[in-house]
């Protein structure tokens, strides 16, 4: 059996409150893997968002996410116009592979914690590029978001924003 290894991937632990933080299109962003550390296969983000929050609708033409729920529920909208409707609360996946138009809404009375992997790496840059550090590890102050420059940073990710959520 031949065994490769990535000669940029780096062995890392990463401990609770480890991992650069960003304020980011509305959440709290922990980067617990990066492009940097697994040599762009993967980036993995412990992502807390407050009650209520919503994502724009939008589609990856360039990555696959995999939601694992931690903490509080969330309603995730998918398909051409958004007709799929799936709930997911603490220990349940949602996968929305590329090209698959979706969002989602924070349901719970409490905030949703989940990690959040994207395959391969690169969506980080956006999230850095839209965000800034983090003044504490706590969701950002609520504040409506730039739509019209999260669209124009997001062509260049490989990213279409599509509109607001479906009600």
């Amino acid at each position: 059996m031949v065994t490769t290894t990535s000669k940029g991937a780096v062995p890392s632990v990463m401990g609770a409150t480890d991992g650069d933080a960003l304020w980011s299109v509305g959440a709290l962003l922990v980067f617990k893997a990066d492009g940097e550390r697994t040599d762009g296969a993967f980036t993995l983000v412990e992502h807390t968002a407050a009650a209520g929050y919503e994502t724009p609708y939008h589609v990856h033409h360039g990555e696959d996410e995999l939601f694992y729920v931690l903490d509080g529920e969330i309603d995730c909208y998918y398909g051409d116009d958004g007709e799929n409707v799936v709930r997911a609360g603490p220990d349940d996946t949602v996968f929305l592979p590329r090209d698959i138009p979706h969002g989602f809404r924070v349901v719970s009375d409490e905030e949703c914690r989940m990690l959040v992997q994207v395959t391969p790496a690169g969506l980080e840059k956006f999230f850095e590029e839209v965000g800034a550090p983090a003044e504490r590890l706590e969701t950002p102050p609520p504040a409506e978001p730039d739509v019209v420059a999260l669209t124009a940073v997001a062509t260049k990710y490989q990213l279409d924003i599509l509109g607001p959520l479906p009600e």
